[in-house]
């Protein structure tokens, strides 16, 4: 495999972008490499500067569900793009996008659109707040909710211990409302109430966590969340930037039978472009600007050229429905890729849902970000670049899903097994 310009590009970003990428895990740090930078895509295959060709798992890490370059998509893309790119007024596009999610979705019945995930998640937590009046939020440890201040803490040693900052630039007086607790632990969560209940604002989470591999919430826990929240005037919050409409269409409330007050969205809602949104309930999404006091706002919020990408990809995927066929691909590629290492004697467990699955290197099941950082990340650093070699992209880290896409094909699939088969793990 050739790696000379991939090697020329990576010393000319670090001499002005800072590490050479502009998001930490492409670095490929923790998986022992040097990033690959990409010229193109289409389908479900990559092609690097140097003109290695991948079949890819990460799929811009989610929103890629009917491959890169999708006709339809680029059809709408090109024709707001002749429109203008950015007016920074309102558009009828913004309404019809909000209107297909408020349809899918049986929790949301307005929608705040915004320009990341991130941005999305920040203003769940500032609507929290300013509906309840409350300034503490639950939220759980291994679940990542981007970049916002005071969700980047990590746990204590307690189940009620308090947060405390895990980045430098990050004040201990913004991360000590934020209250911690492991995943689908719901007795963890009773001792917070218990002792914090008055001043709770809300309770977040990833119904379906993807950022310490793919771990699924038992139903009893989100229940139990459910029951708390009602019981003590907060709000329940589902982070679904990764799984709404990548779970199933509409994302995994529905699935789990469970509804959240405030919901964040994020990627696949974009078709492959910068967007995120809020949406819950009219009587809490009224507090926010203009019609209500709690502050928001962006330039970029409903960009026509997002929007329009967006909803055609949620057209395409209502009119189509693939879940049904992408589960069954994705269940076949997990089954076989665990028959093999069975076979081999590699400890390992693979968690799935719908499309999104991780292979993690380890001998028990994985249900909480302690059983997550038993794994071997050696081994899956080997994995990954094994199979980078081979022609095959995967996350470059273990603590993050794989994905499908509708472009995946059945020989793809084949060609991906047949590099597990050689592996030397």
């Amino acid at each position: 495999m050739k790696n000379i310009r991939n090697r020329q590009l990576f010393e000319q970003a670090v001499k002005v972008i800072p590490g050479g990428v502009n998001s930490p895990v492409r670095a490929f740090k923790s998986v022992g490499a040097d990033p690959i930078f990409i010229d193109k895509a289409k389908g479900a295959v990559l092609t690097d500067a140097d003109g290695n060709r991948y079949i890819d798992y990460c799929l811009s890490w989610g929103p890629m569900i009917l491959g890169h370059a999708d006709k339809a998509v680029l059809d709408e893309v090109k024709k707001a793009m002749a429109r203008g790119t950015s007016y920074g007024i309102p558009t009828a596009l913004e309404t019809t996008l909000a209107e297909m999610i408020v349809e899918a979705v049986d929790s949301i019945e307005k929608v705040r659109l915004v320009s990341s995930g991130t941005e999305a998640v920040m203003t769940a937590i500032r609507l929290a707040r300013g509906a309840t009046g409350r300034d503490n939020v639950v939220k759980f440890t291994g679940c990542y909710h981007g970049h916002v201040d005071h969700l980047l803490v990590q746990a204590g040693s307690g189940l009620t211990t308090l947060g405390a900052p895990s980045s430098p630039g990050v004040p201990a007086d913004f991360a000590k409302h934020t209250l911690l607790a492991p995943y689908n632990d719901l007795g963890a969560v009773e001792k917070l109430f218990e002792a914090h209940g008055p001043t709770i604002a809300a309770v977040i989470l990833e119904p379906v966590a993807g950022n310490m591999g793919v771990i699924c919430a038992k139903k009893a826990f989100l229940k139990g969340l459910r029951a708390l929240c009602d019981k003590h005037g907060s709000l329940l919050i589902f982070d679904e930037v990764i799984t709404g409409f990548r779970a199933g269409y509409g994302g995994v409330q529905k699935m789990l039978g469970v509804k959240a007050d405030l919901t964040t969205l994020g990627k696949i809602i974009g078709g492959g472009f910068p967007i995120g949104a809020i949406g819950g309930q009219a009587a809490i999404m009224r507090h926010l600007s203009p019609e209500g006091s709690v502050y928001q706002a962006g330039t970029l919020s409903g960009n026509p050229v997002c929007v329009a990408a967006g909803i055609a990809t949620l057209r395409e995927l209502k009119e189509t429905n693939p879940y049904p066929h992408l589960e069954a691909m994705t269940l076949h590629l997990c089954t076989q890729i665990g028959e093999i290492f069975k076979a081999e004697g590699v400890p390992h467990t693979i968690n799935r849902i719908g499309s999104m699955f991780t292979v993690f290197f380890n001998t028990g099941a994985v249900t909480d970000y302690a059983s997550a950082l038993k794994c071997d990340t050696q081994r899956y650093a080997a994995y990954f670049r094994q199979m980078l070699e081979a022609g095959v992209y995967l996350p470059p880290s273990q603590f993050e899903a794989n994905f499908l896409s509708t472009a995946h094909t059945e020989a793809q699939l084949n060609k991906t097994l047949a590099a597990v088969k050689k592996l030397s793990l």
